[in-house]
């Protein structure tokens, strides 16, 4: 008999971080650990299968030199063949290539998640799984209307399409890829996050030196 496949957990790793260098922040280290294996322990509490989309072989060997992951994890490489423009670097196309391999192997829904957010809280992840049941979309929403769509579950089969739409008219805002006429469940942060996660570092976004700092401090 064939396993149920309702949702898959996805992680961005191929964005170009310019103020760390050629890289994404997930593979800096703090506390002699690389970022990203802070996340992945946190998700190894789930059974969900866990897929790291990268921008090349050559960030997927580099990641196999640096660490050893707790878990099996799945790369995919970004699908640059839908690219006017082949060196553009967007999440957008990492969200394409990675619903586009999760829909192939029939995946109802996604687990949305940015490689630079190494703080991610167990007991949030569970609330975001729960809170998607009846529901096409879980996404965080903060009292003045921000989203965290970098922190959210997606339908697989929808997103794909229009994360290729987005990619086709070169439209990369994360707002392009919900679909606001299906079932959405906006996450209310400050009542239903906060009180599992005080400090909200589950959100946490790692986008330069300062920001390291600050996670330092979180980690001590």
């Amino acid at each position: 008999m064939e396993i149920e496949k309702k949702l898959a957990i996805i992680i961005l790793i191929g964005g170009k971080n310019i103020r760390f260098g050629d890289e994404s922040a997930a593979i800096l280290e703090v506390l002699g650990k690389p970022l990203i294996l802070y996340q992945i322990e946190s998700l190894s509490k789930f059974n969900e299968e866990v897929f790291l989309i990268a921008h090349s072989e050559y960030q997927i060997n580099s990641y196999y030199k640096k660490m050893n992951f707790p878990r099996d994890i799945k790369f995919v490489i970004d699908d640059t063949e839908i690219l006017v423009n082949k060196q553009l670097r967007t999440p957008m196309l990492g969200v394409y290539s990675g619903f586009r391999e999760l829909k192939k192997l029939g995946f109802e829904k996604a687990f949305l998640l940015s490689g630079d957010m190494p703080l991610i809280k167990p007991k949030v992840i569970a609330l975001m799984i729960n809170s998607v049941k009846g529901y096409d979309y879980c996404i965080p929403r903060w009292h003045n209307g921000y989203l965290e769509p970098l922190f959210a579950i997606y339908p697989v089969g929808k997103t794909f399409e229009l994360a290729k739409k987005s990619i086709l008219e070169r439209n990369y805002a994360f707002t392009s890829i919900i679909d606001k006429s299906l079932h959405i469940n906006y996450i209310p942060v400050e009542e239903s996050i906060k009180p599992l996660d005080q400090n909200f570092v589950s959100l946490i976004n790692i986008n330069g030196p300062i920001d390291l700092e600050k996670l330092i401090k979180l980690f001590q």
